[in-house]
């Protein structure tokens, strides 16, 4: 039994302030389920947690990969699941905190085998237009249509090639349940999800991008070199790239960096939701102090009845 509670959500809830000062508070340490996070570099891009916030309780997974290196589901659960099992080898609680729905899901349901990619198939579909490709996407698998990000061309056609190779819809497939043969190969999903009312979530957001731009943003993405595949669909990556060569004006890239990312937490919300049993927990509604209480009491409660099982 992995000894673990989840504090997942949107975007700009607030999750890392929240997970840290409880870390530090029970002796927990986090383990970041963040799809870009995990990246080395473009920390203001990413929103990581600053200094402060992580020197409250060790983190795992935050700036660990070369932004060349290509990630995915799977190899995020095995990283995850190895710092897993090291905090519980030293006797605490792992902390699971992000707002990436695939990567948490990864490690409470494990993963369904995913074909691989058929290169006459993926030929015919990189000759479709984004708008033909959104189309049949549509018609083949209207739920992954409404989830997924449909501007994001290999995202959609990736969909689609899991449609058709498996003859199933790519939303079924990829929730599927992993192999329950596999002894410990998920985690119980213990925790809870945190959102806010979407006027103070969508301000938040409006605020947060600003304030990269504040803190210098554009330097940081000029700085940058070359970006593998999943890394340069961050958002705001290209917008930044696009104001650095004269494409946009800086009012555009923060407006647009600003819509995508409501977007993205819009559909995070719908993620969260749908696919998860986690108790939600509004913030809106409560100070920071008072949420801390809240989730104080749901991990310790997590907690003890993981010790009252390995005893029994």
């Amino acid at each position: 039994m992995r000894h673990t509670f989840f504090i997942v959500g949107p975007t700009a809830t607030g999750k890392s302030e929240l997970a840290a000062d409880l870390a530090g508070e029970i002796g927990a340490e986090i383990v970041n389920a963040d799809a870009f996070q995990i990246y080395r570099g473009l920390d203001l891009l990413t929103a990581k947690p600053d200094p402060s916030t992580l020197a409250k309780a060790p983190h795992h997974r935050i700036g660990t990969a070369p932004l060349h290196e290509e990630m995915n589901a799977e190899k995020y659960r095995c990283a995850a699941m190895r710092a897993i099992d090291e905090i519980n080898s030293r006797g605490k609680l792992a902390m699971v905190v992000g707002g990436s729905g695939l990567y948490i899901r990864a490690l409470t349901h494990g993963l369904a085998p995913l074909p691989e990619t058929d290169p006459r198939l993926r030929e015919e579909l990189n000759a479709m237009s984004l708008d033909e490709l959104r189309s049949r996407l549509v018609q083949l698998d209207p739920e992954a249509a409404r989830t997924i990000d449909t501007k994001n061309r290999r995202r959609v056609v990736r969909a689609l090639e899991i449609c058709l190779l498996t003859g199933k819809p790519a939303s079924e497939v990829v929730a599927g349940v992993g192999d329950p043969g596999q002894p410990g190969s998920t985690i119980p999903a213990t925790g809870v999800f945190v959102y806010r009312d979407r006027e103070e979530l969508y301000q938040r957001i409006n605020q947060r991008v600003e304030a990269m731009f504040e803190h210098g943003v554009i330097e940081e993405v000029r700085a940058t070199g070359a970006t593998g595949p999943t890394a340069s669909q961050m958002i705001g990556l290209r917008e930044i790239r696009e104001l650095l060569d004269g494409k946009m004006s800086l009012l555009q890239c923060i407006a647009e960096i600003q819509q995508a990312t409501r977007r993205y937490a819009k559909r995070q919300l719908t993620w969260f939701r749908r696919q998860t049993n986690f108790l939600p927990l509004n913030l809106s509604l409560l100070s920071h102090n008072e949420a801390g209480i809240l989730l104080r009491m749901h991990a310790e409660r997590c907690r003890g009845s993981e010790v009252r099982t390995r005893d029994d």
